[in-house]
C-alpha cells in the first residue's frame, strides 16, 4: 500500500505487506522488510537495510549523511532489525568513511520522540530512548538498556547492558553494566534492580550484583583489589565477570571510555 503523495526510488527494494503513507520518501538503495509502515512525512533514506515490521512515525528522518565534517561522500549505510519504532522526529545518520562506515540497531528498540543516533554508533536489541535523547558519533549501547529524556551521552562511550540512564544526564564516561546512573555529573547510584528484575533476573543475582556495587562505589575499598576479588568471583559467575571486565576496559581507554582506546 503506498500512497499516491509518496515518493518512492525505483532502486528500493519493498517487502510484502509494506505500507507508505503521505508524502513519505523512500530513496535509493533502501530495502524495507516485509510489515514495514511508514507513516505520514517519514524518510527513509539509502544506503540503509531494514528487517521485518519496523514503523516509522510522522517526521522521522532515518539513513541521512552523518553530520560529521570529515564526511567525504561515502557509500556509507544504516543498518536495522525488526519491530523497531521510530516515533515522531527521530533522527539516525549513517556511518562515516573512517568510523567502520555502519550506523546499526538491533531488534525490538524504541526510540521516542525526538532522538537522535550519529554516526557509526552500534545499538542491541531492547532499547528505550526516551524524548530527546541525543547520542553523539561512535556510542555503543548495549542490549535492554534505558535512557531517560534528555539525556546526552558523548561521542566513543559505551553503556553496558542492562543500564539504567537517568534524565538529564550528560554521559562522558563509560556506564557500566547493570547499573543505575544519574546526576550531574552522572554517577552510579546503584544496581538497576527493576529493570533487572523484568528481565528475569533472580533474587540471587541480583543481591550479588547490590554486593558488587557497594564495594566499588560505598566501601571506600582500592578498586583495583575490588576488580580482582570480582574477577575471582566471576569465574563462577557470569555477572560479576561481565561487570569486571567492562570496567577493566574503561580503565584503559582515554577518559573513562574502552572504546577511545581503539581510536586511530
Amino acid at each position: 500500500m503506498i500512497h499516491p503523495s509518496a515518493v518512492v526510488s525505483p532502486k528500493a527494494r519493498i517487502g510484502e505487506g509494506v505500507e507508505i503513507g503521505p508524502h513519505a520518501v523512500v530513496g535509493d538503495d533502501v530495502v524495507l522488510g516485509e510489515g514495514c509502515v511508514l507513516m505520514a512525512n517519514a524518510v527513509v533514506l539509502g544506503p540503509a537495510v531494514f528487517g521485518r515490521e519496523n514503523r516509522f512515525f510522522p517526521g522521522a528522518v532515518l539513513g541521512a549523511e552523518p553530520q560529521d565534517l570529515k564526511f567525504k561522500g561515502g557509500k556509507t549505510r544504516l543498518e536495522a532489525g525488526d519491530r523497531n519504532l521510530f516515533r515522531e522526529g527521530v533522527t539516525v545518520n549513517r556511518g562515516t568513511e573512517k568510523g567502520g562506515g555502519v550506523t546499526r540497531l538491533g531488534s525490538d528498540n524504541l526510540l521516542m520522540a525526538c532522538s537522535h543516533v550519529a554516526h557509526d554508533c552500534q545499538l542491541g536489541d531492547g532499547i528505550v530512548m526516551a524524548n530527546g535523547v541525543l547520542l553523539a558519533g561512535h556510542v555503543r549501547v548495549e542490549s535492554h538498556v534505558h535512557l531517560m529524556g534528555l539525556a546526552a551521552v558523548h561521542q566513543f562511550c559505551t553503556i553496558g547492558r542492562h543500564a539504567f540512564v537517568a534524565g538529564y544526564s550528560p554521559v562522558s564516561q563509560d556506564v557500566p553494566p547493570f547499573m543505575l546512573v544519574q546526576g550531574i555529573p552522572p554517577r552510579v547510584r546503584g544496581v538497576n534492580e527493576i529493570g533487572l528484575g523484568r528481565h528475569g533476573f533472580t533474587p540471587e543475582r541480583i543481591k550479588a550484583l547490590k554486593d558488587a556495587c557497594r564495594k566499588l562505589y560505598r566501601s571506600g575499598a582500592l578498586r583495583g583489589e575490588v576488580l580482582q576479588t570480582l574477577e575471582l568471583s566471576g569465574e563462577s559467575n557470569p555477572d560479576l565477570k561481565a561487570l569486571a571486565e567492562a570496567l577493566k576496559a574503561s580503565d584503559q581507554g582515554k577518559h573513562g571510555r574502552a572504546l577511545e582506546a581503539h581510536r586511530a
